[in-house]
């Protein structure tokens, strides 16, 4: 899981140098329901869904619509390593959302630290390791880091008694459907080269298809607690396919950087001093794995 969820970011590089965004999460929603959607159906798992019609479309906005399109147009100016860096800020983003939306959960000193930590790493990438003329795209993966910091919260609170792979398997069949009109107006006249039909071809079949099939398997096999580790190792990956694949440069910043969002989203995600040690439920909800 930590590979499939690391290579997204260099997949979108990729397509994104001759794909319209809206053309590209087309592609990649509309693969990715084709399959999961029949086993979703073949198991039952689409029972319920009509009832929670309201917060299963505001979710689909949220985790789906808004953060692929925000991610595609992101990739356009910045580099993937540190697009997926930037994204390893959603579990601190998480847990602020908690916090100020009613959460239970005590900040402590631990947390605060890693909040703390965490912000400044996200401060200094962008500080000092982006361009004037790069913030909007800056802009455009806060919204995206927001997007997949709220969906767990909406999946969480009014999702949570529908299986998971239904919610996902009608969530990207919503979500191409939305895109279906831009991404067909705004596809190419020639097919694009095959480098960019194979990464959108993984990025739809590996990294969003399969990636919840076998995500599912291991929240069956792990528990949601352990799984959220995933989280921590994503970026890495990210920035190793970066620099190895594409070439594109490591500083010192970006290092500073990696190490503080890392270490802060670890402290800040870190179970409640008081909590139970023996409960395998996550402190907060699971960062949203569609990126």
């Amino acid at each position: 899981m930590c590979v499939i969820w690391g290579i997204p970011y260099l997949l979108i590089k990729v397509a994104v140098e001759e794909l319209a965004p809206a053309t590209l999460v087309l592609a990649r929603t509309g693969l990715a329901a084709l399959v999961l959607l029949p086993i979703a159906l073949f198991q039952g798992q689409l029972r319920g869904m009509r009832a929670s019609w309201l917060p299963l479309v505001v979710y689909t906005l949220v985790e789906i619509c808004g953060p692929f399109l925000l991610l595609a147009h992101a990739e356009t100016r910045l580099s993937s390593s540190l697009t997926g860096l930037l994204i390893a800020a959603v579990p601190i983003v998480g847990v602020v959302l908690v916090r100020a939306s009613g959460g239970k959960e005590r900040l402590g000193p631990r947390r605060l630290t890693g909040l703390l930590l965490g912000f400044a790493g996200v401060a200094a990438l962008v500080g000092l390791d982006v361009a004037t003329d790069d913030l909007l795209a800056v802009l455009a993966v806060a919204g995206v880091v927001l997007g997949y910091a709220l969906g767990p919260l909406i999946l969480a609170r009014r999702l949570s008694e529908l299986p998971g792979m239904g919610v996902v398997a009608v969530s990207l069949t919503l979500a191409a459907l939305v895109y279906l009109p831009a991404g067909v107006v705004q596809a190419p006249q020639e097919w694009p080269s095959g480098r960019v039909l194979a990464a959108v071809l993984a990025l739809a079949l590996v990294c969003t298809g399969l990636a919840f099939l076998v995500f599912f398997q291991l929240i069956a096999e792990v528990g949601p607690a352990r799984a959220t580790v995933i989280t921590y190792i994503n970026p890495a990956v990210a920035v190793l396919l970066g620099v190895l694949v594409l070439d594109e440069r490591f500083t010192v910043v970006t290092g500073i950087g990696f190490v503080l969002v890392l270490a802060g989203a670890v402290l800040a995600t870190a179970r409640s001093e008081v909590a139970d040690p023996t409960a395998d439920v996550p402190a907060v909800p699971v960062p949203a794995p569609t990126c």
